[in-house]
């Protein structure tokens, strides 16, 4: 067959028109060149005001109709760089806020290393056998004054000799073990002493319960400082006598011969710092003379 007789074959493309895309990303693009610019505006005022102007603009956007709405003598009341400014009525509330927080804050870590220390306590007794026998004798409890260490009695194994200070050798070997372990922590230190109600024969007047309790809490004091206790954390050794018996003991219970060390919080060795400290009174002003009035009625003559 020849080129002259193929046949001639014509193809013809149809063409499509695409569907329109629409101009979302117009929008987006335009939403996103808002915020860049913002932002270079917001970098901008930053880097020229200075830091009264922009604590002020803070505080406008923090409570914007407060500041705002605050009154004056005029529209500007204080140095406020935002109009209508004026004393800001929630600044004295915040910062008790802001107080109340932190001390709740440094609470809750005290709190935390108190229990810390109550556990290593536990520890060391535990893994000490002389110590061990003793366990039933040591008392420990976080309360609202802080960590209470309680040495009691037992009829069987008192921790100093009868009607004496006189230390026994495990309550010693107790005091000077957990000495250093005191020292870790910052807070001060409490001891007290205590008694049964047995009276002395001298009665009231003469050796009692309050010379006994007051001469045990500082023999414990003496055998804390020959183990490591720091003498700057002792802020109070004091005899009870019989006045605060243990709980749900009876006067003549064993267990109210004790002696009480307490690593105090921090707010309760304020409160006795507070308690114990003197504040003087202001003098009084004196009273201006006044000359006395002739009993004539007649006006006094000046001098």
């Amino acid at each position: 067959m020849s080129d002259h007789d193929r046949p001639i074959i014509i193809v013809r493309r149809k063409k499509v028109a695409h569907g329109h895309h629409g101009g979302a990303w117009k929008i987006a693009f335009a939403d996103f060149m808002t915020a860049m610019m913002a932002f270079f505006l917001v970098m901008w005022i930053l880097a020229s005001s200075d830091e009264k102007t922009r604590q002020s603009v803070a505080e406008y956007f923090s409570t914007p109709l407060v500041v705002a709405m605050a009154g004056g003598d005029k529209p500007t009341a204080s140095d406020s760089a935002i109009p209508g400014g004026g004393p800001d009525p929630t600044h004295a509330e915040g910062e008790r806020m802001r107080i109340d927080l932190r001390e709740k804050t440094r609470s809750s870590d005290e709190q935390a290393r108190l229990q810390d220390l109550k556990k290593r306590i536990e520890a060391v007794i535990e893994n000490d056998p002389a110590l061990r026998e003793l366990r039933e004798q040591i008392r420990l409890e976080l309360t609202p004054e802080g960590l209470r260490i309680q040495l009691v009695d037992t009829e069987s194994r008192p921790m100093f000799e009868v009607g004496s200070a006189r230390v026994a050798p495990y309550l010693r070997s107790l005091l000077r073990t957990i000495a250093p372990m005191l020292n870790e922590l910052p807070n001060s230190i409490q001891i007290t002493g205590h008694t049964d109600s047995r009276p002395y024969p001298g009665g009231e007047v003469g050796y009692g319960n309050w010379e006994l309790s007051s001469e045990r809490a500082n023999a414990s004091r003496r055998e804390l400082v020959a183990g490591g206790l720091s003498l700057d954390k002792l802020l109070r050794v004091a005899g009870m006598a019989d006045r605060v018996p243990f709980e749900g003991a009876g006067p003549h219970d064993p267990m109210n011969r004790r002696i009480a060390v307490i690593v105090l919080d921090s707010r309760t060795a304020a409160a006795i710092l507070e308690q114990s400290s003197f504040t003087p009174e202001a003098e009084p002003a004196p009273t201006p003379s006044v000359p006395p009035v002739p009993a004539t009625g007649t006006p006094p003559t000046p001098e």
